[in-house]
């Protein structure tokens, strides 16, 4: 296969340069933990969703465990003066809620937190984690915890380097578990590790399995059922500061960072987490990874480089009563979650039930509210996603090394997605944007399948309500990076296997809970891909009056009861936007870029105001959701030269072939395709997360050549999913770029004044899934 990319980056490139939206994180190859309890330790871990022990119990003698508490030496002080601040005026564990603290209810706590005092035997937290076991717990007491001794652990020991491992696509910056094990403050500022290191690194499967249900050398317990609390009025009071204190609850974001993660927390079944804030760290506020078990409850996250709260193949998870604000990916992120509904392994999960529940939660002020690659089996519901960026996103961009490709399964229900106008590429944005979004748009399904959306309010979002798009090149069937072995076995060239089944019902669009109509730039937008099938749309309401409105026609399914009848159809304006956006997104230029291939990084004006009319009446903007007439042509031109460059049509093009020929879409001249150096590569090995648009300005060629390679086979690994019986299976390869169209991405994209924060695989991740295959 050879020139198959021409898409944004040979016909786009010359004005294509905004980033793209969020796609996976590099990550060691993970499993999904058995999720039948571990009774090795009594009570048994994980298993279930673990119960949380309340406050009180902590100074019960006969209880499981040993309670350690954290303290400082004005924390009594502190308590005092918030317990006097809530009894006045109220107290907020989440921005939406305001909660009141009794009388009785102050003076239980004070008594509490006076007898934990006399218990108090540490100053930081992570030295209390260290010294404990299984059933322990860590109670912090009201104070601001910046764990000097954490900090001064070096970043990137040497000495550590022995216990690195490559992630899926080989790319050396994983962290192994034995690194977290010997290494705990090196990426982290708390590490809560929950197993050893069983028979050792050398026992963990390389190459990694294929199938991901089962750690294959999970280890035994050592802080399993593990509870680590703030014991304040609210998770106000206990603040684990991982950047610069000074900036208390604000941005920007990751600032003054002294460390990638705030908590990190490694196969601690049973885990519990509540009533404290994290905030500014370089990557993620708190983390979690291959967990049977965990509830986070009554947390507040602020200004993380990228995800304010991630899980990362998890199981029997709680998210809930939490707020997330100033995350530069995204607040909230459950990754890849143990596939326990729709294609499940029924020998593993014999019951059909939610992997990781999110409810409760206020997610505002991001990048974006809400993000998972590869999700699966998630219940998110009673959740308020507003004034980011976009509300909410679930995608399979980069899905080598991400397991259970497509993203499956999720239910979404009875949450709030309003007001996601928030411009994070905008001069003097206090959020420091890791990924690209389309601003004002409140939830979009970016590939996925059997998603259920129901009952939820949509409004006040000046793009769009709910976007549905394939996203057909995500995978390719081979060969395989740099050989000649055959493709995937019964692979189809131009089979899509993303974006099907997807159900939206009972959502009020354009209209508040409380009733005022709060119009939508456009409620649902669809990209009608051709052949996606069993996608259905009934019983959603609009303000009196008014009609939902939507980009095409979208199938009822006789109220859901025959999604059989939903076929695809193709709307080639539609996959000529997406192609623009999300293979070429903005446009180089500094400092702002060409907003005419792409307008996702610009404000939509508010629907129905003097300048949303005044630009219908200019005739500039043609649709409610800003699309204008000049982006509309050189959308469709970028497109049809995408699809003209292509000597064997990739699954984006085969189905708009002769429409594109017969509208005489097709460009008269096709740029060159830029060809690969021969520049010398020099070989990186810090974690691909840490290499951004603004390292790659700086770097010489011989290291952005290097850079290119490694994400190349990063993104190029093998593509796991499940086969009819639910057992995993490699159905393809990631997507790919070539050197020369990489390079001349990043050259692009990175120009604008913006751009510094991109993470570049994440650029690569969606351009590829978008472009025509490249191997």
């Amino acid at each position: 296969m050879r020139r198959f990319f021409l898409a944004l980056i040979v016909a786009l490139t010359a004005v294509l340069a905004v980033p793209q939206l969020a796609s996976a994180h590099v990550e060691r190859p993970s499993y999904w933990p058995d999720p039948k309890p571990d009774c090795t330790i009594s009570p048994c871990a994980g298993g279930k969703i673990p119960a949380i022990r309340s406050l009180a119990s902590a100074l019960t003698a006969s209880a499981p465990g040993t309670t350690r508490v954290v303290c400082k030496p004005d924390s009594l002080t502190r308590l005092k003066a918030s317990i006097a601040n809530a009894r006045q005026w109220g107290y907020r564990n989440r921005a939406t809620v305001l909660s009141t603290l009794t009388a009785a209810q102050a003076t239980q706590l004070l008594q509490v937190n006076t007898a934990l005092f006399a218990m108090c035997s540490y100053s930081d937290i992570q030295p209390a984690v260290t010294a404990s076991g299984n059933n322990d717990r860590v109670v912090v007491m009201p104070g601001l915890y910046t764990e000097p001794a954490s900090r001064a652990a070096p970043t990137f020991d040497p000495a550590c380097d022995k216990y690195e491992t490559k992630s899926d696509g080989g790319d050396p910056g994983a962290l192994s578990h034995e690194y977290q094990i010997h290494c705990p403050n090196d990426a982290n500022l708390i590490s809560v590790v929950g197993r050893d290191g069983g028979a050792g690194q050398a026992a963990d499967p390389s190459p990694p399995l294929v199938d991901r249900h089962g750690i294959p050398n999970p280890g035994k317990c050592i802080r399993c059922n593990l509870q680590l609390e703030g014991s304040g009025v609210s998770d106000n009071d206990v603040v684990v500061e991982a950047g610069d204190a000074a900036a208390g609850n604000g941005g920007p974001s990751a600032v003054g960072h002294a460390k990638d993660v705030g908590i990190f927390v490694d196969r601690a079944d049973g885990f519990v987490l509540r009533n404290l804030t994290v905030r500014h760290a370089r990557e993620h506020d708190i983390y979690i990874l291959e967990t049977d078990g965990y509830v986070f409850d009554k947390f507040k996250t602020f200004y993380a480089g990228s995800y304010g709260v991630l899980t990362f193949v998890e199981d029997h998870g709680l998210i809930q009563n939490c707020e997330a604000a100033g995350n530069g990916d995204s607040g909230i992120y459950p990754g890849a979650g143990a596939p326990t509904l729709t294609h499940r392994d029924v020998s593993f999960y014999p019951t059909a039930r939610y992997s990781q529940t999110v409810q409760y939660c206020d997610s505002h002020h991001n990048t974006g509210g809400f993000s998972g690659t590869d999700s699966h089996g998630t219940l998110i519901q009673y959740n308020n996603f507003f004034d980011n960026s976009l509300g909410f996103t679930t995608d399979v961009f980069t899905a080598a090394g991400h397991p259970g490709f497509p993203q499956e399964g999720n239910v979404i229900r009875n949450n709030n997605f309003y007001s996601n106008n928030f411009n994070a590429f905008a001069p003097g944005s206090d959020v420091a944007p890791f990924i690209g979004a389309p601003v004002g748009t409140g939830l979009w399904l970016a590939g996925g399948n059997d998603n259920v959306v129901q009952g939820n309010h949509f409004y006040d979002n000046w793009r769009r309500g709910l976007m549905l798009f394939a996203v057909p090149d995500a995978t390719v069937c081979g060969p395989v990076l740099g050989d000649t072995k055959t493709p995937i076995p019964g692979c189809s060239v131009l089979g899509i296997s993303t974006s099907f089944r997807n159900k939206f019902s009972g959502n009020v669009m354009g209209v508040a809970p409380g009733g005022v109509a709060k119009p939508n730039g456009t409620d649902f937008w669809w990209d009608s891909f051709p052949t996606n099938t069993g996608n259905c749309w009934w019983g959603n309401t609009a303000a009196a009056g008014k009609k939902v409105t939507t980009n095409g026609l979208l199938p009822n399914c006789a109220n859901g009861t025959l999604p059989a009848t939903s076929i695809g159809l193709g709307n080639v304006l539609a996959e000529a936007e997406l192609v623009a956006c999300l293979a070429g997104y903005q446009v180089s230029g500094y400092p702002n870029g060409n907003g005419t291939i792409c307008s996702w990084s610009k404000t939509p004006a508010k629907p129905g105001s003097a300048s949303a009319a005044r630009m219908a009446t200019s005739g500039e903007f043609v649709a409610s959701d800003g699309t204008s007439q000049t982006s509309t042509y050189a959308q469709k031109q970028a497109f049809a030269e995408l699809c003209a460059s292509a000597e064997t049509l990739s699954r984006t093009c085969a189905p708009f072939a002769t429409i594109l020929n017969n509208l005489g879409w097709v460009a008269a001249t096709l740029q060159p395709q830029p060809a690969d150096t021969t520049t010398a590569a020099v070989t990186t090995r810090k974690p691909l997360g840490l290499y951004t648009c603004e390292w790659w300005r700086k770097a010489d060629d011989s290291a952005k050549a290097g850079m290119v390679q490694r994400i190349r086979n990063f993104a190029g690994g093998s593509v796991t999913g499940s086969g009819s019986n639910g057992v995993d299976k490699i159905i393809g390869y990631g997507n790919v770029l070539t050197n020369a169209n990489a390079t001349k991405l990043f050259n692009e994209r990175c120009s604008t004044s913006y751009a510094g924060p991109f993470a570049l695989y994440k650029l690569y991740g969606a351009a590829a899934a978008y472009s025509v295959a490249q191997r």
